[in-house]
């Protein structure tokens, strides 16, 4: 099995700023923003996703509710998720052999509206059950009818030669959870904490020494997109998953 740590919505280049975490009665909740959607490959802005007002405010007022949105990955109210993904990163995940049974863990930058003090956490999580290419694909398939009937951007034009849809169960976070926050406390945003069970090596794009400065530390470098790590049938890993996947399905 693999998980796949997958950095999704605003930040300081697409968007501009982080996404927020909303106070609410009960705490906080992370609100992922899709990043600007540009030429004719989207059908949703962040009004049809009742986000208009938070993307104008973490723009600054550069996209606001009548602009378009990527909207991808998509949450869907069955308790299944789609992502697309393509070009370079799509590549990536192919050479790692990314496919069914697999996990995503979707992270972002965020800020909570009061301290706004920038983090990464997790947001979101897709068991992958199965893998479409959008090219000429079958559109009598119920994974790409349900693709298309939610605008999936990446079902609306092309947006690389190797498009993919990754579908399954998933679910997005319905509380600010400290378990869910990958930077340290106090830290540089791209110093995280890290599970005893992910070892130096262990994942991809981070080679170097200096991405595993302290032995539950690792530093985060570059704008990658899919970062994977191999943890076959090892029992530590998975139990740290499903303790991540608990907590993103918390209710309140």
């Amino acid at each position: 099995m693999r998980i796949i740590f997958s950095r999704k919505g605003f930040d300081s280049v697409a968007g501009g700023g982080p996404s927020p975490i909303v106070a609410q009665a009960s705490g906080g909740r992370p609100v992922s923003l899709p990043i600007p959607a540009y030429g004719d490959l989207s059908a949703t802005t962040y009004g049809d996703l009742g986000l208009g007002e938070y993307a104008e405010r973490a723009s600054r007022g550069r996209y606001g509710a009548n602009a378009l949105c990527h909207h991808d990955p998509m949450f869907l109210e069955d308790g299944t998720a789609l992502l697309g993904q393509c070009s370079g990163s799509q590549g990536h995940l192919a050479n790692q052999g990314v496919g069914n049974g697999d996990v995503f863990l979707f992270f972002g930058l965020f800020a909570d509206e009061e301290t706004r003090e920038k983090h990464h956490r997790i947001f979101g999580w897709l068991r992958v059950h199965a893998v479409r290419t959008v090219e000429g694909a079958d559109r009598n398939d119920p994974i790409v009818e349900k693709a298309v009937a939610a605008n999936h951007p990446h079902f609306i034009g092309m947006h690389g030669k190797n498009d993919v849809l990754y579908a399954g169960q998933g679910g997005m976070a319905k509380g600010a959870w400290p378990g869910l926050r990958l930077t340290v406390p106090g830290g540089p945003v791209p110093l995280w904490h890290r599970p005893k069970w992910l070892k130096p090596g262990g994942l991809t794009y981070f080679p170097k020494p200096a991405n595993w400065p302290e032995p539950d530390m690792l530093y985060r470098v570059g704008n990658g997109q899919e970062f994977v790590a191999d943890v076959g049938r090892r029992k530590a890993p998975r139990d740290w998953l499903d303790r991540v996947i608990a907590l993103i399905d918390r209710p309140y």
